[in-house]
């Protein structure tokens, strides 16, 4: 059974249908990415999921339980966390007072503090800023403490949106290596949105490719990056 499922989707903006019908699949353990140009549907994907954008048709299962008329608290409560684009931490509060908002649902306080200590071991920067407001850091350490945020909430599933984008190479190559020790250490499952095809591809077990509101290619991360339609319009080859 997959983690998360989409049945045939169909979500819209008042009378603008921005998701035609996508079914796609997310298995426990996997990262996925979702790549297609600007307007393709990839974040209203993520927001449908999440509840913020909810579906007129279709179903959205998460562990084998309909998702779609849940309310976006409740999804969170039940496992699913988002980066959204654009960062979106508090800027008036600290770096610590923004992981705490993510732990916001939980009451396992010890449990609360061996979970920020990880975090400054993903991003020993942070652990140097936690008294700093948010607002004051740079566009990276930004990034680090929006993903630090969501993984605050222990989440079974973390959809990333667009994690590079605005950022220096350096950065959101440190960045993607994260996401991958994140994966790998068995602590989450990820769903991620990114523009920079190639950099997602890399780490990630499986692709979609979404064009005008539809999948139109999946497979394999590899057989995707082999492929040639994808490397004309996503790879620049």
């Amino acid at each position: 059974m997959p983690m998360l499922e989409l049945r045939s989707v169909q979500t819209y903006y008042g009378n603008i249908m921005a998701l035609k019908g996508i079914t796609l699949s997310v298995n426990e353990g996997e990262i996925i990415t979702l790549i297609g140009a600007n307007g393709a549907g990839k974040s209203t994907t993520l927001m449908t999921v999440c509840g913020i954008v909810p579906p007129r048709s279709g179903e959205i299962l998460f562990m084998g339980k309909p998702i779609q008329q849940v309310e976006p608290h409740e999804i969170v409560a039940m496992g699913i966390s988002q980066v959204p684009e654009g960062r979106r931490i508090f800027p008036l509060l600290t770096v610590t007072e923004n992981l705490d908002m993510g732990a916001f649902l939980r009451k396992d306080k010890a449990e609360i503090l061996k979970d920020i200590e990880y975090i400054f071991t993903l991003f020993p920067i942070l652990k140097a800023r936690r008294h700093q407001p948010g607002g004051t850091l740079s566009g990276g350490e930004q990034q680090m403490l929006a993903i630090s945020r969501a993984l605050m909430a222990r989440p079974r599933l973390l959809l990333l949106d667009e994690p590079s984008l605005g950022l220096a190479p350096l950065i959101f190559q440190l960045i993607f290596q994260i996401i991958r020790k994140i994966n790998e250490e068995g602590r989450t499952t990820i769903l991620l949105v990114e523009q920079n095809a190639n950099m997602s591809l890399q780490i990630a077990h499986r692709g979609y490719v979404m064009e005008n509101g539809r999948i139109t290619l999946e497979g394999t991360a590899g057989n995707l990056l082999n492929n040639e339609d994808v490397k004309r319009a996503y790879l620049g080859f």
